[in-house]
């Protein structure tokens, strides 16, 4: 009987040193509260799936037809050929050269600049600025 209480005690003594215990530390998921970065994508991502609204698009999308398709290229063409007969005109067949020069609204600047030939358009009209840079 004093074997079986010794044996009893060692074993009551010993299991507490066998038995370990873990901190739990709370760690938010969305990245907004201090939760990880990469869990930004799958969340937005679950959001959006669970989301049940659509939004209501302004226009619907609808596509040109053959026939506007074909009216637009077109009317591209004829102000490409244009605007090429203008600048035969102005320049010939040389490179373009420094000056500033009026196409009826518009208003070209041909300077150079140190990132190569800067072209400033001007539409007189609505005040409209674009900038053309050819480079060196």
């Amino acid at each position: 009987m004093k074997k079986l209480k010794i044996i009893l005690t060692l074993i009551i003594i010993s299991v507490p040193s066998l038995i370990y215990s873990q901190n739990f530390v709370y760690k938010p998921m969305n990245p907004f509260f201090g939760g990880d970065s990469f869990n930004y994508q799958q969340m937005l991502a679950e959001a959006n799936a669970q989301n049940d609204f659509k939004e209501e698009s302004a226009a619907p999308n609808t596509r040109a037809t053959d026939l506007e398709n074909f009216t637009d290229g077109l009317n591209r063409q004829l102000l490409n050929s244009l605007s090429q007969d203008l600048f035969q005109q102005q320049f010939g067949d040389t490179n373009f050269t420094v000056g500033t020069y009026s196409f009826g609204t518009f208003v070209v600047d041909i300077t150079p600049s140190n990132q190569g030939l800067t072209v400033n358009i001007l539409d007189t009209s609505t005040g409209e600025q674009s900038q053309i840079i050819i480079p060196n």
